[in-house]
């Protein structure tokens, strides 16, 4: 399976805290989203305890810092430190300065699945980097974004068409 590869942010008592997280999506045409938290990870108690979490999403060049965030805990490493935080007027989730596009979510819904909390929420501030623009829209090739099919991480290749539209010039020959 492919997924978008991000990094979840959160204050956990008192610092920042960034998690690895694959499970995360779109959930209709609002401006919301989903992320997916183990029960048991330092930063799904920071999400509950502040209501607001922050997508943040790495470039391929800061694949090793965003790996290294999800194969160690926040309770036994410090992660504050990995990078450089910054808040909105909120001041409710620490987004990530070196990532091109950050999101900040304020948590609309909580339901436990399976062992997991997935958090639906609102996306209530987007920041992105003038480098990750083209004519003031985000563009994926220049902030290559990280994929994750594991075992491994990819970078975004070429664009190979137009949502909504590449469909609409689809003609279905007679006979097919």
């Amino acid at each position: 399976m492919l997924f978008p590869t991000i990094l979840v942010g959160a204050d956990v008592k008192g610092k920042p805290n960034y998690c690895t997280v694959g499970a995360c999506g779109v959930v209709n045409l609002e401006p919301m989203l989903y992320i997916s938290l183990k029960d048991t990870h330092y930063t799904t108690s920071g999400v509950k305890e502040n209501g607001c979490f922050s997508v943040n999403l790495p470039s391929a060049d800061l694949v090793r810092k965003t790996d290294f965030c999800g194969v160690v805990s926040g309770k036994t490493t410090d992660k504050s430190g990995i990078f450089t935080p910054f808040y909105d007027e909120l001041g409710r989730a620490p987004m990530i300065r070196e990532c091109p596009v950050n999101m900040l979510c304020k948590v609309t819904e909580s339901i436990p699945v399976s062992g997991f909390e997935m958090f639906l929420g609102e996306i209530v501030a987007v920041y992105a980097t003038e480098e990750g623009l083209t004519d003031g829209q985000i563009d994926p090739q220049k902030i290559n974004p990280i994929v994750m099919m594991y075992p491994a991480y990819f970078a975004l290749g070429r664009n190979v068409g137009a949502v909504y539209h590449d469909g609409m010039t689809y003609k279905q020959s007679p006979g097919t």
